[in-house]
């Protein structure tokens, strides 16, 4: 009778995760964390503890390389304004038709 009930409760519960896939969306969730979040201080040390741990956890083989991996930049450079501009302008700028 327990070899039953066993099977009864494994069967679904083997389904689910095999569906829902926990460990997978842990290991894109950190390596998310990883490669995007920018600088490392940003979040506190047990916000890194907790990422890179999930990170080595599910996918140790790309933690290490992950890890050295350069920050990526992700704000757009800013425009640089001309101080001349006025002396630079082109007659369409002017409002004329060029």
């Amino acid at each position: 009778m327990g070899v039953v009930v066993t099977a009864v409760v494994a069967l679904p519960a083997s389904y689910l995760l095999g569906r829902l896939r926990p460990w997978r969306r842990l290991g894109d969730w950190a390596a998310d964390q990883v490669r995007f979040t920018g600088a490392w201080v940003r979040g506190g040390a047990g916000r890194q503890a907790v990422v890179v741990l999930a990170h080595v956890v599910t996918a140790p083989r790309t933690s290490r390389r992950v890890m050295r991996a350069p920050v990526t930049e992700t704000r757009a450079p800013a425009p640089v304004r001309d101080p001349d501009w006025v002396a630079h302008r082109t007659h369409h700028d002017k409002g004329g038709t060029a």
